[in-house]
């Protein structure tokens, strides 16, 4: 089933004529969980070419449908900290260089126990150098060569060098466990929830209930994923009745729907981060007063408001709010634009023609980018936006230009240090490179006390805060549609544990 624009347009516009109510039919659902029922989710797709490959994973789509099928070692709570899931418990050695996971009883969907050599073979497939898997560089810290099986339900991972944030390592982005030698996924076995039914790439994916999932078996019968591209068509599937469940909506069509009744709109708060990138390595950028200035003229609540339909709380220019070591106690940023036009003169800069890149590329960008020109041009610069194309803007602006339109989703606040602000980080946007700053994280990595560690991590955001090239003016609630027989979803940000997690939700 491949859901059109025009299609659902039509039917809405049948219902309409009709004379549907506001209300369903058949009542609300039970606010206790039933068994039973297809549930179908409705996200924007990949195309033809789309893979169930659960390493290959990328889009919001495939995350979900990896985690329906398969299992992480570990995952993200709410707050981004590390949850248990296939291993039961983890202990690293007085050094923090090797780390013994013991695993949970979990069977595959054929019946076969999960061993420590399904996640060896695992492990190994996504870290082979001549593949392109995500999670390739956060498993890039692991001996692999010298880690072992210690028995069926213990693996022992040994470390390239010392590291206390290794439970990060488990909870990567596509870190999926797969059987031993399985390597050819068009009908794929995993350990998770739902088990496979049949698949139209591009179309469909159709799931059944795992009656032995060790998480306890789901809710409802059978998933179906389907695919639209177009936000207008996964909202009239809802509100059609071909779907329960449409990811990905904007805050203008949730603010037009909210009331009616017909679609309910859920709201994940902090999933987001909404921000712009200062390359501090080249002018005019390398002038930290010029940085001072533009975190001061911006005025982060009218972003919010403008950009996001109110849909999100203001940043303070750290990634991570209320994630796991996130400095909550450094004061908030309030626009000072007398301060923010001093600082500018001081900088030698009133006048200054700066290029803001931005794109289609992520939803709110362009928007973004226009709001933000007009508040630098009241401190007198002059930032004119630049639309790329939104096909090939996060390799154009990984290095080139000097300011761009930046947005992240949840991760721990560990890992955005180490993926984007270290001087050798693969996706350093701001080109921020200090060795104190270096040192300090591997400080922190390598000092087994939580509490201490947590100093050092409280210490590298204050430098961030001061000096950071990272103006994070926002995060960002994702919006989701419901029909009003969907019950269960969680409030979780989007890419952790429970966000699009359907093996706990219930159909009225």
């Amino acid at each position: 089933m491949r859901l059109d624009r025009r299609a659902f347009l039509s039917a809405a516009a049948a219902m309409a004529l009709a004379g549907c109510a506001a209300q369903p039919t058949g009542g609300a659902a039970p606010s206790q969980p039933t068994r039973g029922g297809r549930l179908r989710a409705v996200f924007a797709g990949g195309g033809a070419q789309e893979s169930l490959d659960p390493h290959l994973a990328n889009l919001f789509l495939e995350a979900s449908r990896s985690k329906a099928m398969f299992d992480k070692l570990a995952d993200y709570g709410t707050d981004v900290s590390i949850v248990p899931r296939l291993a039961s418990r983890w202990e690293p050695d007085a050094e923090l260089s090797t780390w013994r996971i013991t695993l949970r009883e979990a069977a595959f969907h054929d019946g076969k126990p999960v061993r420590a050599a399904d996640v060896l073979h695992s492990y190994a497939r996504i870290a082979d150098a001549k593949r392109a898997f995500r999670a390739k560089a956060n498993l890039a810290l692991i001996d692999l060569a010298n880690s072992r099986a210690v028995d069926d339900r213990t693996v022992e991972f040994r470390l390239k060098r010392p590291y206390a944030e290794f439970p990060n390592v488990l909870a990567a982005f596509g870190a999926y466990i797969v059987p031993e030698g399985a390597d050819e996924f068009s009908t794929p076995v995993g350990s998770g929830p739902f088990t496979f039914g049949s698949f139209q790439p591009g179309r469909s994916l159709l799931l059944k209930r795992n009656p032995s999932y060790w998480d306890g078996a789901p809710y409802v019968d059978e998933l179906e994923y389907l695919i639209a591209g177009e936000e207008s068509a996964r909202v009239n599937a809802v509100l059609g009745g071909q779907a329960d469940y449409a990811h990905d909506l904007t805050p203008a069509t949730a603010r037009t729907h909210e009331a009616a009744g017909r679609m309910s709109i859920v709201r994940l708060g902090n999933s987001g981060m909404q921000a712009f990138a200062m390359k501090v390595d080249r002018p005019p950028f390398d002038d930290p007063q010029l940085r001072q200035a533009m975190f001061l003229l911006a005025d982060r609540s009218q972003m919010i408001d403008s950009v996001l339909g109110g849909a999100g709380q203001v940043g303070n220019d750290l990634f991570g709010k209320d994630y796991l070591y996130y400095a909550a106690g450094i004061p908030q940023r309030t626009p000072d634009l007398e301060q923010a036009k001093w600082l500018v003169d001081k900088a030698g800069a009133k006048g200054l023609k700066i290029q803001l890149d931005t794109s289609a590329a992520a939803s709110g960008f362009l928007e973004a980018a226009g709001v933000f020109a007009d508040q630098a041009r009241q401190a007198g610069l002059d930032v004119t936006a630049k639309v790329g194309n939104k096909d090939t803007y996060w390799a154009d602006v990984l290095n080139k230009g000097t300011i761009c339109c930046y947005r992240s989703g949840a991760m721990p606040i560990e890992t955005h240090i180490s993926q984007r602000l270290l001087t050798n980080s693969t996706t350093n946007a701001t080109k921020w490179a200090r060795p104190e700053f270096d040192a300090l994280y591997d400080q922190a990595v390598a000092t087994p006390d939580e509490a201490k560690r947590r100093e050092i991590y409280q210490d590298m955001q204050r430098t961030l805060h001061a000096e950071g090239g990272f103006l994070i003016w926002g995060f960002a609630d994702w919006l989701l549609g419901t029909s009003p027989r969907l019950r269960g979803v969680a409030n979780a940000p989007a890419n952790t544990l429970d966000w699009a997690r359907f093996d706990k939700v219930w159909l009225g």
